[in-house]
């Protein structure tokens, strides 16, 4: 199976930013294929590595896959070939996004979808990057499994790592204490990491970078940033303890 990390945080805090950046340092380090997985219904995973996106998981409608179903053929075996199809490629990476349901009603089918469809192919990847929407609603509904790490992103204001502390404690109460939980500081400015209770370790400091900000204003996927960047310089080593983790 593949080594799964799991990117949460509250919103804003550049979880989106980070997913991109630790999937290009994973490619460039030779650890491909890699999956990108954008399980947040308001799909952008896709801008920021500079991809097109031509369709989500969510896009199917639970009575339309019923129907579509060829005869002889498995669900799980038309949901692993519908995935394939939803794929989109990239340069040593495939990305899959969720995306929002079809009509009205719950994403119950939607998370399901994404669920077995992680399930059935996640073994076919080195790595798994899963970018979450805000909180934790997809651990707690188990739609992503069990990742192997859960990467926490915050500022480093005060309310973010209080933010931090409580998902952290969130996640330990869903059954996953045994999953390393690690704090990715964003947009660090210098100075000491706050700490406390519950507070995760930090493996990671990404300072502000202005190679970034202007890749936000001008609308440049930041995963295609250029060298020397201070932010992607921080997740290629972010990347290799990772490595040396999965190993």
């Amino acid at each position: 199976m593949s080594f799964s990390i799991a990117v949460s945080g509250k919103g804003g805090t550049g979880k989106t930013t980070v997913s991109a950046l630790l999937v290009r340092a994973l490619v460039q380090a030779g650890e491909r294929p890699v999956l990108a997985v954008d399980a947040d219904p308001n799909a952008n995973l896709h801008e920021a590595l500079g991809v097109t996106l031509e369709g989500t998981l969510g896009c199917m409608r639970e009575e339309a896959f019923r129907e579509s179903i060829p005869p002889g053929m498995g669900r799980n075996d038309y949901l692993a070939l519908r995935f394939r199809k939803s794929l989109v490629e990239g340069e040593g990476f495939d990305l899959i996004a969720m995306g929002r349901p079809e009509g009205s009603g719950c994403y119950c089918f939607a998370h399901d979808v994404l669920k077995t469809s992680l399930h059935l192919l996640g073994k076919d990847y080195r790595f798994m990057i899963i970018d979450n929407e805000a909180g934790m609603e997809h651990i707690a509904r188990e739609t992503i499994g069990v990742p192997d790490l859960l990467l926490i992103v915050s500022t480093p204001d005060s309310r973010g790592i209080r933010t931090a502390a409580r998902i952290n404690e969130l996640a330990r109460s869903l059954g996953l204490s045994q999953v390393p939980m690690r704090m990715v500081i964003n947009r660090w400015k210098g100075g000491r990491v706050i700490s406390g209770p519950s507070v995760p370790e930090t493996i990671a400091t990404i300072p502000e970078d202005p190679v970034v900000l202007q890749a936000d204003l001008e609308g440049r996927p930041v995963g295609l940033i250029p060298r020397p960047s201070a932010a992607a310089e921080a997740v290629d080593r972010l990347a290799r303890e990772i490595i040396a983790m999965a190993r």
